[in-house]
């Protein structure tokens, strides 16, 4: 990935060398791979300034999402706590929700009656997988948006016999392989619209393949999902295939926080960033991974940890120069 255009951000703001003057309040939403770390580089890069950093999360415990399949299946992770991690960096976790954000009085109201008050705003709170679109994947589709429901689905697979996994992107051939490959009896159908794989190179694609073919995962390629039923899927062919279990990994959408709260957002409800990262609608906050809608000369960033980690970085390093610079 390209690094964002502008190395520099703009000092633009009086309110910015005030606010420095006494302890800058640094929030960060949302403890994924792109909020923590963008959490600990700014612990660390901004260690000899007036800084007090708040990281805010519903849970205490770290969600590896890059590994949602295998919690799909019955495997136990390990057991990555937040406080543990943040040990001797001096930032303080809050547990709790963000319900609101104040962008004009710069605050964030948390589930829990707090409100807090920022100087600068990182949002990090990703992206879940989007089961508006198409009827009935919200009521009858799971999702590996969280641990529990993933946990929920594995509790199910022993006593299903077709599973359908709908998306042909890593998310959906990782969970469609390996339900396939831990579950033999069941008949695993990966629904696509287009080839699974096909952003991987020819060696990697035929790699890909073989392995599909020897797990015995059933493809359909060139249809999308109209309806999902309780016990069935309808195609765009007009197909009714059964599928006991329907699995939805097809397309992200952002928490409605954003565009609730004022803040300009895009069709998906990420929040639309300047070449350093900062909300073109409010600068003081900085947007990075799938929540941050980013733009590089070549189209936008694809919403990836492999992607999100880069603008976590950056996003760190860029609140530290803007400092260092007051």
């Amino acid at each position: 990935m390209h690094a964002p255009t502008c190395l520099m951000p703009d000092s633009d703001s009086t309110d910015f060398r005030e606010i420095t003057m006494n302890t800058h309040q640094i929030v960060v939403l949302g403890t994924g791979y792109t909020g923590m770390l963008a959490t600990v580089r700014l612990a660390h890069r901004t260690r000899r300034f007036p800084v007090r950093i708040t990281l805010v999360n519903p849970s205490e415990r770290f969600t590896e999402r890059l590994r949602s399949h295998q919690i799909a299946t019955g495997q136990q992770l390990a057991d990555l706590r937040i406080p543990a991690v943040l040990t001797g960096t001096g930032v303080d976790f809050r547990r709790a929700a963000a319900t609101a954000i104040d962008p004009a009085a710069r605050r964030v109201t948390l589930d829990d009656g707090t409100v807090l008050s920022y100087a600068t705003l990182v949002y990090a709170l990703g992206s879940n997988t989007d089961t508006v679109r198409v009827p009935g994947a919200a009521d009858h589709a799971w999702t590996l948006n969280t641990p529990r429901t993933a946990h929920r689905f594995a509790q199910r697979l022993d006593a299903a016999a077709t599973v359908t996994v709908v998306g042909g992107g890593l998310t959906g051939i990782e969970s469609a392989t390996e339900i396939a490959e831990r579950h033999r009896g069941v008949v695993v159908t990966l629904i696509s619209t287009d080839e699974p794989g096909a952003m991987m190179g020819d060696r990697a694609r035929a790699y890909l393949n073989r392995a599909m073919d020897r797990l015995g995962v059933v493809r359909r390629t060139g249809v999308r999902v109209t309806k999902v039923l309780p016990d069935a899927i309808e195609l765009t062919t007009g197909e009714v295939l059964p599928s006991h279990l329907t699995l939805w990994t097809a397309g992200v959408r952002a928490p409605e926080l954003a565009t609730a709260s004022g803040i300009a957002t895009d069709e998906q409800g990420a929040i639309l960033t300047d070449p350093t990262l900062r909300a073109i609608s409010h600068p003081d906050i900085y947007a990075v991974g799938d929540a941050a809608a980013v733009r590089q000369p070549w189209g936008r960033i694809h919403g990836t940890c492999q992607s999100g980690i880069p603008t976590a970085a950056y996003a760190a390093d860029a609140i530290a120069r803007r400092l260092r610079r007051m």
